[in-house]
């Protein structure tokens, strides 16, 4: 069996990575028991950093949307050139819930 593919920079996941599930609609927003994506743990942070709970329930509770927003597609393409074990501090901090 193949390894899990990021759904925002499409890498593989392979085990033992730093990974974890993002909520499409954030738990806060309702989104409680909703589908979750599982991705890299830098990319679901990056995520997080860049936009707010209720920018992630309005406009942005698809892969597809989350690749379209021009900073996070800008992430995308940087990290996707990194091996997937890759791990950084995301520069900045955690946008207000």
């Amino acid at each position: 069996m193949s390894d899990p593919i990021c759904p925002l920079c499409r890498r593989p996941i392979p085990p033992g990575v730093p990974q974890s599930l993002h909520h499409l609609v954030p738990k806060l927003k309702g989104g409680k028991g909703g589908p979750t994506v599982l991705m890299h743990h830098i990319c679901h942070r990056e995520i997080h950093a860049t936009l707010s709970e209720a920018e992630l329930a309005r406009d942005y509770a698809t892969p597809e949307t989350l690749r379209s927003h021009p900073r996070l597609a800008k992430f995308a393409a940087w990290v996707a050139k990194r091996p997937p074990g890759f791990h950084s501090k995301v520069p900045g901090k955690r946008r207000k819930r």
